[in-house]
């Protein structure tokens, strides 16, 4: 008898995030907030790549002859950059909308990457030097069933690496009360109960075969803007390999 995984994606969030799509690149549109967050993000991401793989930090294609994959890819803020650093990527996203615009602005940067609409579910039996998943564990419908796919698709000898809001007071003052209460992001984007603790994401790995190998925080600076710090409060990086 054949049976389905079933989908991780929420139906309710793919629509919340595809009605966004066409302001995806922009910097002053609905996700101003990732473009602010992209280059300390992409900052960690070649700092664990650089260390994983015995880089220099001087090279400018560390992912050559590499397959990467980002799921929840949004239109693409990430897989361009992993793109250009020499990997062969594969993007994933629940919202059609976004995939589309995604191609569109890979096309207009000469940019070739597989961009594909649908859920981790769909990448059975392909596996990745790279995977990533910024920001999108809190949007999914089950999470364990999605870290479940994403360890699937982590190639022997790979890396995962994960961020996610932190439940805390002050992830919910700072991205919900004053972020999304300010309109600085697009209301109900979030919802605080389905943020994950450090310890129930790492259990979550863990269970899923992975092993934990750094943890850092990700905290707003007044004066700074977004840096890597150990505080973890707000929100919080996860890197794991094979066990």
């Amino acid at each position: 008898m054949q049976t389905t995984t079933p989908s991780t994606i929420d139906p309710n969030e793919a629509a919340h995030f595809g009605a966004m799509a066409a302001e995806w690149w922009d910097p002053k549109g609905s996700s101003a907030m990732l473009h602010k967050l992209n280059p300390t993000r992409l900052g960690y991401l070649r700092e664990r790549i650089d260390a994983h793989w015995h880089g220099d930090g001087a090279g400018f294609t560390p992912l050559a002859g590499k397959r990467a994959l980002d799921v929840g890819c949004g239109a693409g803020l990430l897989c361009e950059p992993l793109a250009r650093l020499g990997a062969a990527v594969t993007g994933v996203d629940a919202a059609a909308e976004n995939v589309a615009a995604a191609r569109a602005h890979a096309a207009l940067s000469g940019l070739t990457i597989d961009y594909r609409a649908g859920g981790i579910e769909m990448l059975a039996g392909e596996t990745f030097d790279l995977v990533t998943s910024l920001e999108v564990i809190e949007h999914v419908a089950t999470p364990a069933t999605f870290v479940a796919g994403l360890a699937t698709a982590l190639a022997p000898g790979g890396l995962l690496i994960l961020s996610t809001p932190n439940r805390t007071a002050l992830s919910r003052l700072a991205l919900i009360t004053i972020g999304e209460g300010t309109g600085r992001i697009p209301r109900g984007t979030h919802d605080w109960e389905k943020f994950l603790m450090p310890d129930e994401l790492v259990a979550l790995l863990e269970a899923a075969g992975l092993k934990v190998i750094d943890t850092r925080g990700l905290s707003l600076s007044p004066a700074r803007g977004f840096v890597m710090s150990d505080d973890m409060k707000l929100d919080y990086f996860v890197t794991a390999v094979k066990a």
